[in-house]
């Protein structure tokens, strides 16, 4: 089968949790036998030296318009153009706003069938003004109701909608991968020991909530340095269209020297970052199901998350949570946990069990195959009529 993935930046992701899906998705498909391309925008492809193929994933690079409005769909526009000249047998599209599109390939490349994966509510996001939000409701619809089979990668996606589109959503989750054995000599380079941090990993755009942990962080070190200690604050992440925001952060932090921020990160390095923190904190105000809390709950490290629906989710029973935008309940709960290394190191332990468990790339990638088959009933015909013969 000749799949095509469309809407993400790029792989290998350094990072988004789009792109960290597709990623995952992407091999797994190819291990499963399939042929597999991955749409990809030069300037992100860049920074990771560009290549054809990784993990017999085929890339192809298309231009897109690298400004915050227009990045995404102008990449999605003319990624689908292309797409629809090669004859795939699935498009894939990845997150609502590319969704927007969606009635492309429906209309003029009707062999193939058209998959969406609703990532997140992004119209809920900060940094979006009016025109852009009701662009991106209009892609919720897109996706809903212009593809032949829509994924929802959380159980409250599942439901919003249902309630809100009247349409039934495949429900398949962000997952994660067997972790790498790594040590800790890359903390070196951001002056950090291990078990001497808290860890919070994201892009710097304001709906994931880093300025609730900034401040939060600063008000309890001041009020009561015996409970911070030598711990150190890392923020794993950069700018995404949002250097205003990331110097408003920069300047909160107002030159304190614990709290570090390493821009983005990949391979060896977050995972060192990951494996060795004290706590993770997740302070997002806004998610779809958050692969980096998966990821934290995956390295063994414990979780304190905002309690949306969608971090609830996640961490269920094995993972800590405060109130969504309540600086005044994170600096409790911190000041409650940070104390309880006992407590927190078990936590992690049995999270880690739960992840694995629940949210595992292998099966993931199987069960997206298998709609891909429902979809496609004449290839899987085909396969299961080959499998005979050779028996």
């Amino acid at each position: 089968m000749r799949i095509a993935l469309v809407g993400q930046k790029g792989m290998p992701a350094r990072f988004g949790g789009i792109e960290r899906h597709v990623e995952e998705l992407a091999k797994q498909l190819v291990f499963l036998g399939q042929e597999v391309f991955v749409y990809a925008r030069p300037w992100f492809a860049r920074e990771n030296g560009q290549k054809d193929e990784i993990n017999g994933v085929k890339l192809v690079y298309i231009s897109s318009i690298k400004t915050k409005h227009l990045d995404a769909i102008s990449h999605t526009f003319i990624s689908l153009i292309h797409a629809m000249r090669q004859d795939f047998d699935i498009i894939h599209i990845h997150g609502v706003g590319p969704a927007l599109l969606a009635w492309l390939p429906k209309i003029f490349a009707r062999r193939a069938k058209v998959v969406v994966t609703f990532h997140c509510i992004d119209r809920k996001h900060q940094k979006w003004g009016r025109f852009a939000r009701f662009a991106l409701r209009l892609g919720e619809y897109m996706a809903c109701r212009f593809s032949d089979r829509t994924i929802t990668v959380s159980r409250s996606l599942n439901k919003y909608c249902a309630e809100v589109y009247d349409v039934f959503t495949e429900y398949i989750p962000n997952g994660i991968t067997q972790n790498p054995i790594v040590g800790h000599d890359k903390l070196k380079n951001f002056n950090l020991e291990p078990k001497e941090y808290i860890l919070a990993v994201s892009r710097l755009v304001p709906h994931k909530g880093i300025h609730y942990l900034i401040k939060a962080y600063k008000d309890l070190k001041e009020r009561k340095p015996e409970i911070i200690g030598a711990k150190k604050l890392a923020i794993v992440g950069g700018s995404a269209f949002t250097d205003d925001y990331v110097k408003e952060l920069k300047d909160l932090a107002d030159g304190d020297k614990d709290i570090i921020f390493t821009d983005y990160q990949s391979g060896e390095s977050l995972f060192q970052l990951y494996k060795n923190a004290y706590l993770y904190v997740h302070p997002s105000e806004s998610e779809g199901l958050p692969t980096s809390i998966l990821e934290a709950m995956s390295w063994r490290v414990p979780v304190l998350a905002s309690n949306i629906r969608e971090n609830m989710e996640a961490v269920q029973d094995f993972g800590i949570v405060f109130e969504n935008k309540n600086i005044k309940d994170l600096v409790k709960k911190l000041e409650q946990y940070l104390p309880r290394a006992d407590y927190l190191a078990d936590l992690g332990s049995r999270s880690c069990e739960f992840v694995y468990k629940n949210y595992n790339w292998q099966d993931i990638g199987k069960d997206v195959l298998g709609l891909y088959f429902d979809l496609n009933p004449e290839i899987k015909f085909e396969l299961e009529s080959l499998v005979c013969v050779k028996e």
